[in-house]
Parts: C-alpha cells; sequence; structure tokens
C-alpha cells in the first residue's frame, strides 16, 4: 500500500513539474511581442489610373472585369519633399454588386520597404491596410495603416497615407 502511495506521489509530482516545464517553454515561444511603435504620414500623389486587361470577356458597358488589374506607383512625400514611393496592384474579385479589388503594396522608403495587403472599391472612403512585413529597419514589423483619397475637390491625384509601424522583438531578447 505504501509502495503504491509513494509511486502515486512521485507521479503527481513529475506530472507537476512537465506541467510548469511545458508552460515555461510555451510563453519563451509564444511569438513576437510589440516592443516599439512608430507612426509614419506621408502626403500621397497618385499614379494616372491604369488597368491591365486581364480578362477576355468583357461587358461592353463596364470598363472593368472579373480577373482585371490596376497597377500603380505613387510618390510619398513628407514637408514637401519626396520621401520615397509605392508600388502594388488590385486585382478585381468582384464587379456586382459593388467593384472590389484585393490590392498589396510595397512602399520604398530609405531605411527599408514595407509591404501591405487591402481590399479595396471605388471611392474616396479610408482604406485600412495590413502591414504584413519589411525589410532594412522595418524587417521586424507588422501593423496597420490607412490611405486616404482626397477625391476631386482637392485635387484626385492627391491623398495621405498614415502608417502605424509595430516594431516586434522575439520574448527572451532575440530579434
Amino acid at each position: 500500500m505504501r509502495r503504491i502511495a509513494l509511486v502515486g506521489a512521485t507521479s503527481v509530482l513529475l506530472l507537476g513539474l512537465a506541467g510548469v516545464v511545458s508552460v515555461s517553454a510555451v510563453s519563451q515561444a509564444a511569438g513576437p511581442d510589440a516592443t516599439d511603435s512608430t507612426t509614419l504620414n506621408f502626403d500621397v500623389q497618385f499614379s494616372p489610373f491604369t488597368i491591365i486587361e486581364a480578362n477576355n470577356v468583357r461587358d461592353p458597358n463596364s470598363p472593368i472585369a472579373l480577373g482585371d488589374e490596376n497597377v500603380f506607383h505613387d510618390l510619398l512625400f513628407q514637408n514637401g519633399k519626396q520621401f520615397g514611393d509605392d508600388v502594388g496592384s488590385c486585382v478585381i474579385v468582384a464587379v456586382t454588386p459593388e467593384v472590389l479589388g484585393n490590392c498589396s503594396a510595397v512602399f520604398r522608403l530609405p531605411d527599408g520597404n514595407v509591404s501591405a495587403q487591402f481590399a479595396t472599391g471605388p471611392g474616396p472612403a479610408p482604406k485600412p491596410l495590413t502591414l504584413t512585413g519589411g525589410t532594412g529597419a522595418y524587417s521586424d514589423i507588422g501593423g496597420e495603416g490607412t490611405l486616404v483619397e482626397f477625391g476631386s475637390t482637392q485635387g484626385s491625384d492627391r491623398g495621405t497615407l498614415t502608417l502605424h509601424v509595430l516594431h516586434f522583438k522575439t520574448k527572451g531578447g532575440k530579434g
């Protein structure tokens, strides 16, 4: 009887210790932890609207078709001087009931690139961006941004871009 109690107590102790070790390992490897944030603000000069007609089946009454692609190369300014640019494309994924594009962009800045993805439709409504990574000073980032087009009242080729950049550091001090 005493031997069964000793085996049982030892098993409970080992299971408890294993639980502590596994929780500690999970918390160390749980992934990145936001440690620093930066907000980048830009004025944007949009490139001319350019559609690549990728779909040969076209509605003669519509300027776009499913699968067409809008490509862009915009200029980014800070304090009236060009600071960088962006390149990207939006694939048309729906034309009814509303036009919808799945977009990706790379913002080329002096200290590195920032990549983003977003869904968009026509019009000046603010477009939320997901920051998906970067290079150089931005190699450890994530975050979000907002692109605003001014529309025809202030010139349809102008807008603003705000990027809320989160720099991540791996738990345990690496990264």
